[in-house]
């Protein structure tokens, strides 16, 4: 983690600190199924831009959420994948989708 970034006392903005971005979820939740590449990562985080990408996965190595390993080829190759902090999240992201299927399916009901 950052040096000169505060600890919050509230353990709930301590993860938001660090998993709060849109953009950082989904790419916790690609990285989930396994390690891939940044290519690979930019198809599947439909939207974001590549300057986008590269910064929060910088930002995500920093704070130990994922490992970058950078194979010396030509073009060189880079992989990237979650560290077992990174794993830790799986049960918020489980809740995540739990949530979301339910509130999908109640509101699908509603706008009927």
């Amino acid at each position: 983690m950052e040096a000169h970034r505060k600890i919050p006392d509230c353990p709930v903005e301590m993860t938001l600190q660090l998993i709060g971005d849109k953009w950082k979820v989904l790419i916790i939740r690609d990285l989930m199924s396994g390690t891939k590449r940044f290519n690979e990562l930019m198809r599947s985080v439909t939207g974001i831009t590549q300057k986008v990408l590269t910064s929060h996965l910088r930002a995500m190595e920093q704070d130990g959420l994922l490992t970058r390993k950078v194979y010396p080829e030509v073009p060189p190759r880079v992989e990237y994948t979650l560290t077992e902090t990174g794993r830790s999240l799986k049960p918020i992201l489980d809740s995540m989708v739990a949530w979301g299927t339910d509130y999908k399916n109640t509101t699908a009901g509603k706008q009927s």
